[in-house]
Formats: structure tokens, sequence, C-alpha cells
């Protein structure tokens, strides 16, 4: 593992050049010549994955520059460059947006300083319209902002944790309640982890989301071990199963939505296939009132 627990646990701003060079060599250690078509010349290969050489002769850079860059000296690179590595790494659009905010070349203006989010009153009001559709609004930092009452029958009451409590990463790592609630529970720790990077790429200078990954690494062992593989994914739709204490097993669908005024907000909402016995079963959760929301234990 190549970076320390707790390296972040004062509010230390992450550094993006280390993160950069972490990132770059990651993502060459998963791909094999062959991947790429080349020839695997010998069995003994000293390191994972592709050798510098070779990623440069890929992204058609000499082996100098890429090796300037996976060390962390990426300030003055083109963003032209850094499209013909991501196509050499096979980047998704995450990663390569990723990238992007990593080495941050000329092109690309940097964002604000990270500020204090704000729910607007139109967004709460619409969460409340959304009867029988759990829903909420999230944030920087896999924060909770705001959400309704069924997001709180299905997910428990949030109201009920300090502010600093209701966030994902520290519920998912830090409660035991929530590896109950959630099936698949190491997939939902990965899309947490994976949002993690994306905003500390964009925001590594803001202290807060600092602050959490350092906590987050000196208190959990599976963030540790998630955040050391610098996965970066944007996962806006899917299929989440849980296991509600009252309501049993559900399969519901979820969307994201990214906020056109607030690209650092999304609203959620999960719904259930239509005659469904999940959408049975919300409906029974609906039923419940404000006796549902403490079904779900809060931490």
């Amino acid at each position: 593992m190549d970076e320390q627990p707790g390296a972040s646990a004062a509010g230390r701003p992450l550094d993006p050049r280390a993160e950069l060079s972490r990132f770059l060599r990651s993502r060459r250690a998963r791909l094999k010549p062959e991947d790429v078509g080349l020839p695997a010349f010998g069995r003994h290969r000293r390191v994972p994955g592709l050798r510098r050489e070779e990623l440069a002769q890929l992204a058609g850079v000499s082996v100098a520059y890429y090796t300037r860059l996976e060390q962390g000296n990426g300030r003055n690179v083109s963003a032209e460059v850094l499209d013909s590595i991501a196509r050499a790494l096979r980047l998704t659009d995450a990663e390569h947006a990723h990238l992007t905010h990593l080495a941050k070349p000329k092109s690309h203006q940097k964002k604000p300083a990270a500020r204090q989010q704000q729910v607007r009153s139109s967004l709460r009001q619409l969460l409340d319209t959304l009867d029988g559709v759990p829903a909420y609004i999230g944030g920087r930092r896999t924060e909770i902002l705001a959400w309704n009452r069924m997001a709180a029958a299905l997910f428990g009451d949030w109201g009920r944790l300090p502010p600093a409590e209701r966030n994902w990463a520290r519920l998912v790592f830090l409660h035991a309640e929530y590896r109950d609630l959630f099936v698949d529970w190491e997939q939902k720790a990965i899309d947490v982890v994976c949002g993690l990077r994306m905003n500390a790429g964009c925001y590594p200078d803001d202290p807060r989301l600092s602050a959490l990954v350092g906590e987050l690494s000196v208190k959990s062992e599976e963030f540790r071990r998630l955040w050391a593989t610098h996965d970066v994914k944007e996962k806006n739709h899917g299929v989440k199963r849980l296991h509600h204490p009252l309501v049993g097993d559900l399969s519901l669908n979820f969307e994201s939505f990214r906020l056109t005024d607030d690209s650092d907000q999304s609203l959620l909402t999960y719904h259930a296939e239509p005659g469904s016995p999940s959408a049975e079963s919300l409906r029974l959760l609906a039923s419940w009132g404000t006796d549902a929301t403490t079904a779900v234990p809060s931490p």
C-alpha cells in the first residue's frame, strides 16, 4: 500500500502531484501488453502491467516526458497529451475526467474553493412532493444534505444524527447496521470510495474532505484497501438490493440527477418495478408512516 493511513487526518490537503503519480501507476499496472496489441516479450517482467516505455509508445510521447508526468510533474501538460494518455490507458470517461483534474492542464479551469453547501427551499419542497418515492439530495464528500419521509423510512432517520454524521462514507464504513441493510455491502462501499476519489481530484484543497479520508483511513481497514486502488467512477443509475428490518428484501432502481446550478449536488430517487413484490413492500413501508423511520437503527 503506497499511502499512509490517516495522512490527511488533520485536514492537510491531499497532494495532487502524489495523487497523479499513484493514479497513473495504478492504471498502467492493470494493463497487460496483449491488452493493447503489444508483444509480451519474456516471461519475467519486473513490473506489473505495461512498462513506462510501452505506455509512452502507445500515447505517442517520449519516455522522459511520460516519466515526468507519472512522477507528478504534469503542471504544463496539454489537454491533447492527456487525451492520448487516456486512450492508451483505456480510461473510462470518469477516469479521464479525474486525470484531467489531477494534472490541471492550461485549458482546464480550476474549481473554486470548496464552500458550505446549501439546498434550495424549492428542492426541499420537491422532495416532500415525491410521496412514496424515497429521495434525497447528495452533496460533495458523499454528504446527505436533505431527504424526504420515504428516504428516512428506507435508510433510517438521518435527522437524529449530527450533521457531520449524515455522510454515506461514515455510515457505510463505520456503522454495522448499514452492512445489514445493503445486500451487496462491498459494492456500496466501492461506489462510495469511487465517489470520494472523484471529489478529491476536483477539490484537493478541501480540508473537510481530507479530514474525512484521514479519519476513515485510521478507523477502517476496508476503506484503506479500497482507497489504495485509486478507482474512480460515476454511477448515475442502477439497481440496489436492500434487506429492510420491517419489509424484508427490496430490489430498487435508483436514478441520480446532477443539479444544473450546482454540479456538486445530485437528486437521487429509488423506485420499484410496478407490480413487483418490492413495489408492494414500498407501499407497506409508506403505510407505517413515521414509525418506519426508526426501523433502521440510528448509528
